[in-house]
């Protein structure tokens, strides 16, 4: 393959990613009118978004292993697909539980959709694009989330909730077709798929560089968990914003995110080229991010709607370069044909911790506010990186 005919595939890569987050921002987005025309607490609430992280944790695993037996090509046509679908039945929610039901069928369908594009950036790009070609991949997810607060609010305001995610899944049927135009002429799996073993959930558990990755995700997830389903409800009910005003401001963080995992990833690998073992550049950049996080905290110690969201800029930069060298550190533990496996298994530990504090969040806002929830956020990235630091190997 092309180093062209890659960074075509990247691309709609980069776009699956902005896909997933756009289809899953557009409920955060309208929490506030569907709370209030659904008669939800936040508590109830809290059980909508569990219900996608629920199926979402458990498909990161598996989803990750089925990309790794099937394919990126083959599995994201089945994942976008399904997601797209799923994203649709949101507009025939009556109330909380069937919600719910569509929040549970989106989580199922886009669980593989990160191992998938972590894989195939891996198994597509050289080992001096590696990182870049990661973020970039990656970094769709962040632009998605800058599309879906002004996009939604315009939508839902010239036709409804329901529309909002009725195009939705209308722009995932769009993508599929320039996904199988960009694979013409192609094989229709790469070799290494069916040169290798099986990959084996108990052979990756039993070495230590994975358990910790996985141990660091379960740690930090929470936080970008939170900032991702919440922080439409905080504006709204902490700072009096409107759908318009949130739409025209929360897109700022997530734009923030976007460009930082790209830059990150260019940094990394610019690190590396300079002479810097891969692990050392990664974590280097890693403890970098881990030290700005406490900003979280601050959030709510501002003064204005518009400092709240300077605040939260800062840890979704954080979080940008977090991310880009955490995935790809995964591709340089593992072999590439184990990428999507690993990026599963962390992923679900992720998905573990998020189901625990989406449930404790709802509680505790009803009963107090969110300040609490910022102050945890404020210190699980450090706790993190010392996870991944004290591994028993060399920088």
């Amino acid at each position: 393959m092309t180093i062209t005919r890659a960074w075509l595939i990247c691309s709609l890569l980069f776009v699956a990613t902005a896909l997933s987050f756009l289809d899953r921002q557009v409920l955060s987005v309208l929490a506030p009118n569907l709370t209030a025309e659904f008669g939800m607490s936040n508590t109830a609430y809290s059980r909508v978004v569990f219900a996608f992280v629920l199926s979402y944790a458990i498909m990161t695993a598996l989803g990750g292993r089925l990309m790794d037996k099937l394919g990126t090509r083959l599995g994201l046509t089945l994942a976008v697909g399904l997601w797209s679908l799923a994203s649709a039945l949101h507009a025939v929610a009556i109330g909380a539980w069937t919600l719910g039901g569509a929040r549970f069928l989106l989580g199922v369908a886009e669980g593989p959709c990160f191992p998938a594009a972590t894989k195939g950036a891996v198994e597509w790009m050289p080992l001096r694009l590696r990182a870049v070609a990661v973020g970039f991949v990656n970094g769709g997810s962040a632009f998605g989330a800058v599309v879906a607060p002004p996009l939604t609010a315009w939508i839902a305001g010239a036709y409804g909730w329901r529309g909002a995610f009725i195009a939705t899944g209308v722009v995932g049927g769009l993508w599929l077709v320039g996904w199988h135009y960009a694979f013409r002429g192609l094989p229709k799996a790469p070799a290494s798929q069916t040169s290798r073993p099986r990959v084996s959930f108990r052979n990756l558990l039993s070495h230590s560089p994975v358990r910790r990755l996985m141990i660091a995700r379960f740690f930090f997830d929470p936080v970008f968990y939170f900032y991702m389903f919440w922080i439409p409800q905080y504006l709204a009910r902490e700072r009096g914003m409107s759908l318009a005003e949130i739409g025209a401001l929360t897109w700022i963080p997530f734009l923030v995110l976007g460009l930082t995992t790209i830059a990150a990833g260019r940094v990394s690998d610019a690190l590396v080229h300079r002479g810097w073992a891969p692990r050392k550049s990664r974590l280097t950049l890693m403890l970098v991010a881990a030290l700005l996080t406490p900003a979280s905290w601050l959030v709510v110690r501002a003064g204005t709607p518009g400092l709240s969201i300077a605040l939260m800029s800062v840890l979704t930069f954080a979080h940008g370069v977090w991310i880009c060298n955490f995935i790809t550190l995964i591709g340089d533990t593992v072999a590439p044909d184990e990428v999507g496996t690993t990026v599963g298994l962390t992923g679900t530990c992720g998905g573990i911790a998020a189901m625990l504090s989406n449930l404790a969040i709802g509680p505790v806002v009803d009963h107090y506010s969110f300040s609490p929830v910022f102050l945890v956020s404020a210190f699980l990235y450090p706790v993190a990186w010392l996870i991944l630091r004290f591994e028993k190997q060399s920088l």
